[in-house]
């Protein structure tokens, strides 16, 4: 089993970003690109990996009230993870996301985990930007 981790502090409240990033529909603008989410009866979603020959079922939970998304996959286990946004004062917040993978085989490795959690944590500050800056974007 392989397990990963990475922080992002944001400029915003942590209602702010939390609310950004459980919005299920506007997931595929802070997920790595090669990521596509499609929600179907809660808490179940569809995970599309560009590049991959079939679609895989997963499971997203939100949790408003703790701040908190949790996700993996439903029938294979291959992998899960989870989002978790605390307020830091001042009007910032700060965001860790945590990845575990329990089948090496779908592990891709530190050096990718870490660019696609960067990458991911980046594009969600860049939305949760978007949406404090301009509210009605």
């Amino acid at each position: 089993m392989a397990e990963y981790e990475r922080s992002r502090t944001m400029p915003a409240q942590p209602e702010h970003v939390f609310d950004q990033a459980a919005n299920v529909t506007q997931l595929d603008t802070w997920l790595p690109d090669a990521l596509h989410v499609a929600p179907e009866e809660p808490p179940a979603v569809t995970v599309h990996e560009a590049g991959a020959d079939q679609d895989t079922a997963a499971l997203l939970r939100a949790e408003p009230d703790q701040m908190r998304l949790e996700w993996g996959t439903r029938e294979q286990g291959e992998y899960a993870g989870w989002l978790q946004v605390a307020g830091i004062g001042s009007g910032a917040s700060e965001v860790t996301v945590h990845l575990s993978f329990f089948d090496e085989r779908h592990d891709p490795g530190e050096r990718a985990v870490a660019e696609a959690l960067e990458g991911s944590l980046r594009r969600l500050e860049e939305q949760v930007r978007l949406r404090t800056d301009h509210p009605a974007g």
